[in-house]
């Protein structure tokens, strides 16, 4: 969740091993990065460490049991808990730290391409921060919004999709990182969560506003936000004794960024147009703050002052190497117009030689394609060649139906190009000093467009969109309180059915007169699915966008905590039921009167006696700080807290039988219902023999039997103080309804009358 202040998002893993290397995994929760380290430890007080966690001064810090510290050295568990005692300690199991899960996630996370990163060569060789990475990534997966829990071993074809995935469909790259970073850490400020859905409200009211919009930011490059941050700090001096290959590179991003500051300025008259009449305040103030700001205006006019008219922003790489070496005007520099012509010339000597290449050698079909790593090479079809490929052509690949080549005229004139190329970009940098110290004056206002720009394709390209593509009852605009019951209805939803493949449950209610929901039922019908929805929902609507829901009244929660899955670790000697009892005492330790419970199963990996009694136990805990949760068992006894607590309501998932098969109906009703003896059909179903089967059911009845007489002893002893919460319940939800003052007056009489009757139920 977004913090107060300046403080830190960072969160890191730390692994250590006995050769005294350290593996540090950082990810930063507002920018979704996530930075790798790898390194000997020299000191035995850990100085580099040390040094490294007071750069990210980090919010959590993750660690494995300190079980392999190196001699003489303590244990990077137990320097945090020396040294960072302000900072929140969690201990992870060791097989969380698993580096090959961790080069998986990476890849998959960082690169569409996973061969650009060079794991599958380099990954032994850095395994403890691949470590650390898998386990940081495993804190922020349980919930599966940024990517489906085992993706990996779904495949790509798998339906099963992310809250992230869902809403990606943003068209910058700054527009997807503030995306991603909002769903990692959702705002907890009413008000600037309003401000985004008054302005989602008018885009949905007004069309013209919202495609308007949307066909605008189609003109600012996709790397607008990115390549700003090169005017941020001034470059070194370019003088002619330090003109060299070095500097090249570092000039030509140079000019590629004026380009396309050149190009993102150039659409911001459109954008002043389409929010004119803008009602919503963030419209309103983009319009006032950037569209109206005359500063804009004038580094506009300070390049054109310098950079030819005719310049934009390219991704295709040949085309933007040219615009970059015809950037600035002509006569502005001899030397650049001398390079220039060298350029020119080198370029047609290599397009005049693919043509001779095509007539010499009978290759009508012979391409010339460019990359900048390689510079020009051909692209002959195989067909074309018949398994003979001319002497002359060097370099040859295989790339599927093609063949890939070069000659030595080509690679001598790739690389005369390339020079001259080069000497464009440094005389074109000593002619656009000025320009750059100008920019660099008002680099503020340009941080500020970069911020709007990805604010705005993430409201209208994300936000907007996804909702414009759905029926439009499909999604509601949540309503928020600061001290409010807490209402979804999501009924059986065909958005969030296509987002988990799965049917969706009906409704939750949380107040301060019921601040728990048991939700019950046998396995596999659909609690854990019915948990994950309603934490995506509370998330949906904290980054101020609509919710696929009949209605929703949510109070702001500071944090999300989640109790789901399972899994052991030989390694560390942590079974499933450790691995629970850890999550659940961080959990326990952290938890706020703000905050949502979300546990699913709690105790199923020990005895059904101590499972059940930590169950309780945690539960009746949870009820004290009156916190909200949702707690998801298939232990029936469970549902005697009810007949205890009043604020504790139950729900459960409906089963039906028919001819002795279970037909799973994914509703969710309230009260518990049970479904006779489930284990035993279950039981039959797979082939227990019949007399096993029936001496079970003996013992199962007559447990049965003692459960509801002590129910009912609970039900008699507690009837008065049930009868009291209900009615406070019922004010409560007057108290934060909309009605009018005579709808007021009459629900408070028939709330008056149900009681005397005794007639309230839960």
């Amino acid at each position: 969740m977004e913090e107060d202040g300046e403080r830190s998002s960072f969160i890191i893993g730390l692994i250590e091993n006995r050769a005294k290397e350290v593996g540090v995994a950082a990810f930063d929760l507002r920018l979704a990065s996530l930075h790798l380290s790898q390194y000997i430890e020299t000191s035995s007080s850990y100085q580099n460490t040390k040094t490294l966690l007071h750069f990210y001064d980090p919010m959590v810090i993750i660690v494995p049991p300190n079980k392999l510290a190196p001699d003489g050295m303590v244990g990077v568990s137990e320097l945090v808990d020396r040294c960072y005692t302000s900072t929140k300690k969690v201990i992870m199991a060791r097989g969380c730290f698993d580096d090959t899960k961790g080069a998986v996630l990476v890849k998959s996370l960082a690169a569409k391409e996973p061969s650009a990163l060079g794991l599958d060569t380099y990954y032994k060789q850095y395994y403890l921060c691949l470590a650390a990475a898998a386990a940081t990534i495993k804190c922020v997966q349980n919930l599966e919004i940024i990517e489906p829990l085992h993706s990996s071993l779904w495949g790509i074809n798998n339906k099963k999709r992310s809250l992230f995935h869902m809403l990606k469909t943003t068209k910058t790259i700054g527009g997807t990182r503030l995306l991603r970073a909002n769903l990692l850490q959702p705002l907890k400020d009413i008000e600037t969560i309003n401000a985004r859905l008054d302005c989602l409200d008018e885009l949905m009211s007004n069309e013209e506003l919202f495609f308007g919009v949307s066909q605008v930011l189609r003109k600012f490059p996709k790397e607008t936000d990115r390549v700003l941050c090169h005017f941020c700090f001034k470059p070194k001096q370019v003088t002619n004794e330090v003109l060299g290959h070095a500097n090249a590179r570092k000039s030509q991003v140079l000019i590629a960024s004026i380009i396309l500051l050149k190009t993102a300025l150039e659409a911001l008259p459109l954008l002043s147009k389409v929010l004119k009449d803008a009602k919503s305040f963030i419209l309103c103030n983009i319009y006032k703050s950037v569209c109206e700001n005359e500063k804009y205006a004038s580094i506009r006019k300070r390049i054109e002052v310098v950079i030819d008219e005719d310049v934009l922003h390219s991704r295709v790489p040949f085309v933007a190497r040219t615009q970059q070496c015809f950037a600035v005007k002509a006569g502005v520099d001899g030397l650049l117009d001398v390079a220039r012509r060298s350029f020119c010339d080198t370029s047609e000597a290599i397009h005049s030689l693919a043509n001779k290449y095509r007539e010499e050698f009978k290759l009508p079909n012979l391409k010339m394609p460019f990359n900048n790593r390689q510079g020009f090479y051909f692209s002959i079809p195989q067909k074309d060649i018949n398994g003979k490929l001319p002497s002359k052509f060097i370099q040859v690949l295989k790339h599927g139906k093609n063949i890939h080549c070069s000659t030595l005229e080509l690679a001598s004139l790739n690389v005369r190009n390339k020079s001259a190329a080069e000497e464009c970009y440094m005389r074109t940098e000593l002619c656009v000093e000025g320009l750059i110290d100008a920019i660099q004056k008002d680099v503020s206002i340009l941080t500020m467009l970069a911020e709007v720009l990805c604010l705005l394709d993430m409201i209208v390209n994300s936000f907007a969109h996804t909702i414009s593509i759905k029926p439009v009852d499909r999604y509601t605009r949540p309503e928020f309180t600061e001290n409010g019951p807490m209402a979804i209805d999501a009924g059986r939803h065909p958005v969030l059915e296509s987002l988990h493949n799965d049917f969706v449950p009906n409704n939750i209610f949380l107040s301060e007169a019921s601040n728990m929901v048991v939700v019950m039922g046998p396995n596999m019908s659909g609690k854990s699915t019915y948990l994950q929805q309603v934490c995506l929902i509370v998330i949906l609507a904290q980054i101020g966008c609509y919710v696929p829901a009949r209605f929703s009244i949510i109070r702001v929660v500071d944090r999300i905590f989640t109790r789901i899955g399972t899994g052991d670790n030989l390694e560390s000697n942590s079974s499933t039921f450790m691995t629970e009892m850890k999550e659940t005492a961080y959990l326990m330790q952290n938890v706020s009167p703000r905050s949502l419970i979300v546990m699913d199963e709690l105790g199923r990996a020990t005895s059904s006696s101590d499972g059940f009694a930590i169950a309780w136990s945690c539960c009746e805990h949870l009820l004290s700080l009156k916190v909200y949760t949702i707690f998801a068992t298939h232990m029936e006894n469970l549902s005697e807290l009810a007949s205890i607590y009043p604020n504790v309501k139950i729900l459960h998932f409906e089963v039906d039988v028919k001819n002795n098969r279970l037909d799973f109906k994914f509703n969710l009703r309230d009260g518990l219902r049970r479904v006779p003896h489930y284990g035993l059909l279950l039981a039959r179903v797979a082939g227990l023999p019949s007399s096993v089967i029936e001496t079970a059911r003996s013992i199962t009845e007559r447990i049965t039997e003692k459960e509801m007489r002590r129910m009912e002893v609970n039900c008699t002893q507690y009837e008065s103080i049930q009868m009291i919460y209900r009615v406070a319940q019922r004010l409560i939800c007057l108290k934060y309804s909309n009605q009018d003052e005579e709808a007021t007056r009459q629900a408070l009489q028939n709330l008056k009358e149900s009681y005397i009757e005794g007639r309230l139920t839960s």
